[in-house]
């Protein structure tokens, strides 16, 4: 038997859709604690009362328990299309994760719990979902459906996902993002999970790819996935090392501490300009530390949710 090949088989985790529930269920249980509380559980049955709409479907018992006011939604109004981007791309495997689960990730498996659990949470609202994964080529797609047929088969996609780690393989970020936006036609809610590393270093083609999503009048979330204390602090201990750029192979010897200021400074000065180009073109950008919870995801969608319908 080839070893190599049968882990190359092995998915990402043994069972995503019961690790997407567990995310969902803590996330509802613990909803006390998010900026909607007091907020009903069953969120998808209610929408924010806006000042001038019919006050016939306010919902007076949720009024007298938060103190604020929410509409019924009734199941044929629920009719959001959302579409999920995966950067699979090689920087994506980092950290590397022996036993991957809840409480021990790296960026990808991050990335594809984090779309199980939105996709757990449409799928209860009846709601549309697509799915593009791209790595050094645009691998996959598919158009926003509401199926259970479709559920089943974008969850078989995620998991499918190898648990080897991935080739070192240059990857262009904003030539896949263009692939993609010239696809989704129909006004979507599209969120995007990505490190933001590519072997190209011409950030204006990132932005412009990342405003070409904005085409259609699509809404655009950027959930920007990091290792904070590797990535964004660069804290290595102070001892001869070897780092390794996983896309091209190319590496560098060097202790952390003489170089932990510049890189500090280069990547704040990344992310700021990351943020502003994102504000310009009214994309919502989102940090998100993998080493936390799931809840900053969670949270997004359902305010980015009410705020698109």
């Amino acid at each position: 038997m080839d070893l190599r090949s049968e882990l190359h088989k092995a998915p990402l985790f043994q069972n995503l859709e019961l690790l997407a529930n567990q995310i969902v269920e803590g996330f509802i249980s613990g909803i006390h604690k998010s900026p909607f509380h007091g907020f009903s559980a069953e969120f998808a049955e209610h929408k924010i009362y806006n000042n001038g709409e019919s006050t016939k479907h306010i919902d007076w018992k949720l009024f007298a328990k938060t103190d604020k006011l929410f509409t019924k939604r009734y199941e044929e109004e629920t009719n959001l299309r959302c579409h999920m981007i995966l950067d699979n791309s090689a920087s994506m495997y980092y950290p590397e994760v022996d036993d991957l689960s809840i409480s021990s990730l790296n960026k990808i498996g991050f990335g594809v719990l984090a779309i199980a659990a939105l996709m757990k949470i449409l799928k209860k609202q009846r709601d549309a979902v697509g799915l593009s994964v791209f790595s050094d080529r645009y691998s996959f797609y598919s158009s926003e459906k509401g199926s259970e047929r479709q559920h089943q088969m974008l969850l078989a996609k995620l998991s499918e996902i190898s648990l080897e780690k991935v080739p070192a393989k240059e990857t262009h970020l904003y030539t896949y993002l263009h692939q993609i936006a010239e696809k989704i036609k129909r006004r979507s809610l599209i969120f995007l999970f990505t490190d933001m590393f590519q072997t190209a270093s011409d950030d204006d083609k990132i932005f412009d790819a990342l405003r070409h999503l904005k085409y259609n009048k699509h809404e655009v979330v950027i959930f920007h996935l990091m290792d904070f204390e590797k990535e964004y602090h660069f804290n290595f201990e102070n001892s001869p090392k070897r780092f390794v750029d996983v896309e091209t192979g190319k590496h560098i010897d060097l202790y952390a501490d003489t170089v932990k200021e510049a890189y500090e400074d280069g990547i704040s000065k990344f992310l700021k300009n990351l943020k502003l180009q994102c504000a310009k073109y009214k994309i919502k950008y989102v940090e998100v530390d993998i080493k936390e919870s799931f809840a900053k995801v969670l949270n997004t969608f359902m305010i980015e949710r009410q705020n698109f319908l």
